[in-house]
């Protein structure tokens, strides 16, 4: 497979929303048409989790993407222009309205038979009763179910006029019985049963139970099942889909194009955090969309995905984001496997202590599809205090050393683990259970044990418990076991690692939960991962700097900015870095000595003549920083901040005329700076008096 990856590190602009909770609004306060949308049009088939995202949105655009995914969610057939299901629902709400609201004093949407009809569609058969004057007017509709969606292989729908008179109402055999259907009766409930049996037999079975085959007739009772029935019915809309779409269209509503919004893709996702030899935590994700999608054009086949992360402390506050793109081409020779497989896409990236929140969002732009992960991450101050890391299960270990120097997702020294997303196995498989266990003593490297229990999940049974001793393994920080699963039952099971003192006390434990599937062979996804230079590379200085910088421990970023600096002097990247760190800490000269030899590139890089303007002119050296003002404005045009430093330096020289110019050219651009007019203003009295 022909590859080509391209990725940025660290993108300033990039903003990723957190997905705060909108104010969610009442039906009241929607515009027409969207209150009839949900209230009326839709109002048997949302689910409840649709209705209140749909409720927090805030503008047409974002509702109009919702109703498009709404629907997109339920077409059965995505890859054609028409939508049968939207078609069908709305073809069923005109024949509800023109037949069920015909004597009804409400629209026949509202009736009982029309809710029941927009809900399960045109009955198999019907069949009409009380044209006798001794059973009230009844329809009985017959559907089959589908137990996938919690119903019957087949049941009835009843609807009777109460006492003859009014809307048809859906009848409960729990809550009307059979004396409900009889004309005028106020006799003995439970006599009522017999009476009507006498009139139709297969009307007094229905009666008591809604479920053919049901059996009812020694002494016989209203069905629980039934009235358990009509609940499912009214639910069965709302298990047919998966609607976490929703959630994930509020959350990142700014951020997908609207051709993307109603295209989520469930996934499978692993996210852990690992240690490196010299103590830098690094998070490690897989994620493995449903399906991806290829778009084909002659005989060329590709895939191009968008990847766009962001971290962010507990108040929000972004500590770290990248975005990264990956162009994928394939062969006609690779397509059949390439369908039989699903994709993992794995990544790795250097986080400092905290804890946080990991949002990843993925964009296929070539079908206009999209997934996410979020998850809460926790990394440890150090590896100095006894903890583990979470477990790591895998079917797969490959040791390399030839690419003992590299870093990659999942790598670990010279170990590549391939963890499933989806933690499923074969009976055929091995289970590799991969973790590390940090700042162990003497006393537990000689005496400690480590307890490997398979359980099954749910119940406190073990199937396999075996004891290791901590150093029966040669690497006292990473651990691997293997276990052969032959004998396994298909099902799913819990692995438990613990650490146990010489007295057999647990220290630590740790737990992941999987599974063995029925299936011999299980098709594995076919990972994308890329290498990465060795940990001590200065970009990982260089990230974490940044990344201390945005939480606010200036002094802790400035010791990483350096160490990337010194390592790579003549990196440009590197110099920004520690210059924005340094005027941060007012070493405005520091910054001058840092950006000074990178002059030549100033004409491509902005920040190089602001930083040097702006330190110049914090150290008093007003027309030096108005040469790089100056310079910036002629290579990247106009800038407000700028315009009004330059004002600012003349300024300070005495010289109130050119000061007026830079000031007066700024509010040009934006006339609502209220201080900038102030000192206009005061400069021109002044320079009127004076004339």
């Amino acid at each position: 497979m022909r590859k080509k990856l391209v990725f940025l590190i660290l993108i300033i602009g990039l903003v990723l929303p957190i997905g705060l909770k909108a104010q969610k609004k009442s039906t009241k306060e929607l515009p027409e048409k969207y209150k009839k949308w949900i209230e009326e049009e839709v109002v048997y088939i949302i689910t409840p989790r649709e209705k209140e995202v749909f409720l927090q949105l805030e503008t047409d655009r974002e509702r109009d993407l919702l109703i498009d995914a709404f629907w997109k969610q339920r077409d059965p057939t995505p890859e054609i222009p028409k939508n049968e299901f939207k078609e069908e629902h709305y073809r069923r709400i005109n024949y509800a309205n023109h037949w069920f609201g015909r004597s009804s004093t409400i629209p026949g949407w509202k009736t009982d038979r029309g809710k029941i009809y927009i809900i399960l569609g045109k009955p198999i058969s019907t069949e009409s009763y009380g044209t006798t004057g001794q059973v009230v007017p009844t329809e009985v509709w017959f559907y089959q179910g589908d137990p996938r969606y919690g119903l019957p292989a087949s049941f009835y729908i009843v609807f009777f006029q109460e006492e003859g008179i009014g809307d048809y109402i859906l009848y409960s055999p729990v809550r009307h019985g059979p004396r409900k259907l009889l004309e005028g009766y106020f006799g003995n409930p439970k006599n009522a049963y017999y009476i009507l049996r006498k009139i139709d037999r297969e009307l007094a079975k229905i009666s008591y139970s809604l479920i053919p085959g049901e059996t009812i007739e020694i002494n016989p009772r209203p069905s629980i099942i039934s009235e358990t029935l009509l609940f499912k019915i009214e639910a069965s809309p709302q298990k047919r889909i998966k609607d976490q779409y929703a959630e994930k269209l509020l959350k990142y509503r700014e951020f997908v194009e609207v051709d993307h919004s109603v295209n989520y893709i469930d996934n499978d996702s692993i996210v852990k955090i690992i240690a490196d030899k010299t103590g830098l935590f690094s998070v490690h994700y897989a994620i493995e969309p449903a399906r991806l999608s290829i778009y084909s054009y002659k005989d060329k086949y590709s895939i191009n995905l968008e990847v766009y992360g962001k971290i962010s402390d507990l108040r929000g506050k972004t500590i770290y984001q990248f975005q990264k793109n990956v162009p994928l081409e394939f062969t006609q020779i690779q397509l059949p496997e390439l369908k039989r497989k699903r994709f993992s896409f794995q990544d790795v990236f250097p986080l400092i202590p905290g804890n946080y929140r990991f949002d990843l969002l993925i964009k296929n732009t070539v079908s206009k599809e999209f997934t996410s992960i979020e998850k809460d991450i926790i990394i440890p101050q150090s590896t100095a205090s006894l903890q583990m890391s979470s477990l790591i299960l895998s079917h797969k270990v490959r040791k390399d050393l030839s690419e003992k120097y590299t870093n990659r997702a999942f790598k670990f020294g010279n170990l590549q683990i391939y963890p499933p997303a989806q933690k499923n196995f074969a009976a055929k498989d091995t289970l590799f259970v991969y973790f590390q266990i940090y700042g162990l003593t003497e006393e537990l490297k000689e005496n400690g044990i480590i307890e490997f229990s398979i359980i099954k999940f749910n119940e406190d049974e073990k199937v396999q418990t075996i004891t290791k001793k901590v150093k029966e393994y040669e690497d006292k920080t990473d651990f691997l076991q293997k276990f052969s699963l032959d004998n396994y039952q298909p099902r799913e099971y819990t692995i438990e690692v613990s650490l146990l003192d010489e007295n057999m006390s647990k220290i630590l434990v740790e737990r992941e939960d999987f599974l063995i599937s029925p299936v011999v062979f299980i098709p594995r996804a076919w990972n994308l991962s890329e290498v990465f230079p060795p940990s001590d590379d200065p970009i990982y200085s260089y990230i974490l700097g940044n990344q201390f910088l945005n939480k606010g421990e200036t002094e802790k970023a400035k010791i990483f900015l350096e160490k990337a600096y010194r390592k790579k002097p003549e990196s440009l990247k590197f110099a920004l870095g520690l210059s924005k760190v340094s005027f941060i800490l007012k070493e405005y000269q520091k910054v001058k000595e840092i950006l000074l030899p990178f002059s030549a590139e100033a004409e491509k890089e902005p920040a190089i003549y602001f930083s040097l303007g702006k330190s110049c002119q914090m150290l008093s050296q007003y027309e030096e920083a108005i040469l790089y003002y100056k310079e910036y404005l002629s290579h990247f045009g106009t800038h407000l901040e700028i315009l009004n430093s330059i004002g600012e330096c003349y300024y300070q020289m005495g010289n109130n005329k050119e000061a007026l110019l830079a000031w007066e050219k700024s509010l040009e651009i934006n006339a609502k700076q209220e201080e900038i007019k102030k000192i206009v203003d005061s400069l021109k009295k002044e320079t009127k008096q004076r004339g």
